[in-house]
């Protein structure tokens, strides 16, 4: 079982782990901040806790902030 992961440059097939495999868990493999990433399920604005399910392409879209 497998899914689709883009974010910056990465645009590769990724096993998943487990059944339950959640958003928060890639983005805590990955090292990075739910607080500086938008999460995109198959082109949809998804939550953290939100299951990464066989096929999914998920997108990770990192947030600039200025002042």
């Amino acid at each position: 079982m497998s899914f689709l992961l883009k974010y910056k440059n990465i645009n590769e097939k990724r096993e998943l782990p487990n059944n339950e495999y959640t958003i928060k868990e890639l983005l805590d493999e990955l090292e990075l901040s739910a607080q500086t990433i938008v999460s995109k399920q198959n082109g949809e604005l998804v939550i953290e806790d939100t299951v990464i399910e066989e096929d999914d392409e998920i997108q990770l879209v990192q947030i600039i902030y200025g002042g």
